[in-house]
């Protein structure tokens, strides 16, 4: 099938990107907008996306939905899906862009075919469409042609083969790497700063790992606006480890860590209003404070 019109649910930090981005190279992209913030519904107008008023009318219109949200709401969408699926009577595809372990993509899988729709199990590795960056969209199973299709429109879409799971548990664990690392490196920085060794631990840091120093020094003061998102992020990976015969415990710790963050002041930035001269050395500060003056033990 030829694929005109495609509908981004929802068009957040990277959807409203990918909408844009997928608009630029005449696609038509299309969004509904009940219940989501006004910051939401200002990126869907930033990048010219259009607000349908209903999921049924959505679905009646879209040749493809692309599901691009936190891991805690993917199976509620497609649950919603679903429904309006049912209620048009279509048989659209539905990819599943989000950081979620294979189980719940299986999951998800029996919900949307059982409304007869077809299943995509997707991954998005990279950040949103700009310039020449092009995140990379994984994708499996028996319908992944349909998402290939949008190769090349500002986005990178790889294959990787017909059972559902696979590319969604390529995606967990490549993020128990990135956001993984992430994790550790806030709680090793904020136990050093509560213990007073914070320019001790950074001066052995600059001089030993410099490459590692830098990276949190970049990546680190920036994060704070993504915390709460990345608890479920976290879990989902845990999941993933546990269904492979390994410890979860590694990433539920993640999880409460960005947990403890997402309780900061700094947690209510976004990408918009995030403070981008705050220093790392400050960013920990805070998130040391905040940890100090919580019941719950180490971060």
């Amino acid at each position: 099938m030829s694929i005109r019109t495609v509908a981004i649910l929802s068009p957040g930090d990277m959807g409203h990107a990918v909408g844009r981005a997928l608009g630029e190279h005449g696609i038509d992209v299309v969004t509904c907008l009940q219940g989501r913030s006004e910051r939401t519904r200002d990126l869907a107008r930033r990048a010219s996306i259009k607000d349908i008023p209903s999921l049924e009318e959505l679905v009646a219109r879209a040749d493809l939905v692309l599901s691009i949200v936190v891991p805690s709401e993917a199976l509620n969408l497609a649950q919603r899906v679903a429904e309006a699926l049912r209620a048009r009577g279509v048989d659209i595809p539905f990819a599943d862009c989000n950081a979620i372990s294979p189980r719940t993509a299986q999951e998800i899988d029996a919900i949307i075919t059982a409304a007869g729709g077809r299943f995509i199990d997707a991954s998005i590795i990279g950040g949103p469409p700009k310039g020449n960056q092009s995140p990379r969209f994984y994708a499996s199973g028996p319908d992944v042609e349909c998402l290939a299709e949008l190769d090349g429109k500002g986005i990178q879409v790889r294959p990787i083969g017909d059972r559902v799971g696979r590319a969604s548990g390529l995606k967990m664990c490549y993020a128990a790497l990135t956001k993984g690392t992430s994790a550790l490196h806030l709680a090793l920085l904020a136990t050093a700063e509560i213990l007073g060794l914070s320019p001790e631990l950074a001066n052995e840091l600059a001089s030993s790992q410099p490459d590692a120093y830098r990276r949190m020094k970049g990546q680190l003061p920036r994060l704070p606006a993504n915390a709460r998102r990345w608890v479920g992020e976290m879990e989902e990976i845990a999941a993933t480890f546990a269904q492979a015969g390994l410890t979860p415990y590694l990433h539920r710790g993640a999880a409460e860590v960005f947990r403890r963050l997402g309780q900061t002041a700094l947690a209510d930035e976004t990408p918009e209003t995030s403070d981008t001269s705050r220093t790392l050395e400050q960013t920990i500060a805070i998130f040391a404070q905040t940890i100090q003056g919580q019941p719950g033990g180490e971060p």
